[in-house]
């Protein structure tokens, strides 16, 4: 069978199948070397110069996720934040950009206190509506809608197949931060996007401990080669050990996310009739607002991540029953970040700050891969807990 002919877990699981030629190893070495050797005539024909631009390490993350998200090339970085911030950064001064309101707040607050300030025109827009994305286009000068989909921590869904139209008539590109879904449910270049962003640190590394961001793109036009040559330059490059450690998380992508989010449609299921949650925010319900778009273009499930807007009551506000809730947790972990193995829990608008959009009482939610039903009741303790008269 040709790497062609074979499924994406296939892919992922073996790691494309690459065999070392040298030692016949199936695990890949790990390159600490930072130069290469000049050929006796001063050429580079091993195509390497230094590492800072180019690192065998690089090679089979990068070929992977290409392979998996359908795209022409692949580039990794040393976080999900240098990755995105490449894209704009690749970009002119003076040109318009649109972007999700509801965003990874990192890159949010970067957007709006550096690229505004280096030349760019932001203007942030609920993406999950078709004409007030068409409303806010400028045509000649709108170069880049970004998209964030399912949009943390409210889990807005945008229509990607829609905004590649609207970006494709603009002259624009799409761009689409696509972590949380993941290769294993969306593939958006397969739906008309042009670049997209991985948070790596999350899913595709999935054991929280590699800071890492990859880029996927749909062609390599000179735009790619802009993204390319920023990396370079400014040396957002990804350690040796840590594409070691990416590549190790991505074979084992399709069980791991799959597992947790079919936790995650389980859990929400239930917490719907809980008496104390007020909401729950997932894309796999039937009463949620995007859940038409997220069938269209999720493909197999709804992804691990969801939030719960915790109830209050005479005794205690929804804002500290749900910061109650969270302190009493013991399964879930109380801690940022998302994606991995374990569950997390935090209560996000203390995280974000002035100007979140997370409600005082969501609390967000990454589900693991533990037993769904000790996530439940470890989940029920803490609310009843929380609830408890004269709860601090």
């Amino acid at each position: 069978m040709t790497s062609k002919s074979l499924s994406p877990e296939s892919l992922a699981a073996q790691a494309l199948g690459w065999v070392d030629e040298t030692t016949r190893a199936v695990v890949p070495p790990i390159h600490v070397s930072t130069t290469y050797l000049r050929d006796p005539d001063n050429q580079y024909r091993s195509g390497r110069v230094y590492s800072r631009a180019d690192s065998p390490n690089y090679n089979q993350p990068e070929e992977l996720l290409a392979k998996l998200e359908n795209g022409a090339d692949a580039l990794v970085f040393s976080s999900g934040m240098s990755a995105a911030s490449a894209c704009f950064l690749a970009l002119a001064p003076g040109d318009h950009v649109i972007v999700s309101k509801v965003m990874y707040w990192s890159l949010r607050n970067w957007l709006m206190n550096f690229a505004t300030h280096w030349g760019l025109k932001v203007q942030f827009v609920d993406t999950d509506r078709i004409d007030a994305v068409r409303d806010a286009i400028q045509p000649g000068q709108t170069k880049l809608i970004w998209i964030e989909t399912p949009a943390n921590p409210l889990w807005t869904i945008s229509d990607i197949a829609a905004l590649s139209d609207l970006a494709y008539r603009a002259g624009a590109r799409l761009g689409v931060d696509s972590t949380c879904a993941t290769p294993v449910f969306t593939r958006p270049i397969e739906l008309g996007a042009d670049i997209v962003m991985h948070a790596a640190t999350k899913y595709l590394n999935g054991h929280s401990d590699v800071i890492a961001g990859a880029l996927v793109s749909a062609r390599k036009d000179d735009y790619w080669q802009r993204v390319r040559m920023i990396r370079g330059q400014l040396g957002t490059v990804l350690g040796a050990l840590e594409s070691y450690l990416l590549l190790r998380g991505m074979r084992t992508l399709f069980p791991r996310v799959r597992t947790a989010s079919a936790n995650a449609q389980w859990l929400a299921e239930r917490l719907v009739a809980h008496p104390h949650v007020a909401a729950v925010l997932y894309p796999g319900l039937a009463t949620f607002a995007g859940r038409a778009v997220a069938a269209k273009q999720m493909r197999g499930g709804f992804g691990a991540m969801m939030s719960i807007r915790v109830r209050g009551d005479a005794d205690i506000s929804g804002e500290h029953a749900a910061i109650a809730t969270a302190a009493h947790t013991n399964l879930w972990k109380r801690a940022t970040s998302l994606g991995g193995v374990e569950s997390l829990i935090e209560h996000r608008a203390s995280v974000e700050g002035d100007g979140t959009p997370a409600p005082s009482d969501l609390l967000r939610l990454s589900v693991g891969i533990e037993a769904k039903e000790d996530l439940l009741a470890d989940l029920e303790q803490a609310l009843a807990i929380a609830h408890r008269r004269n709860t601090p």
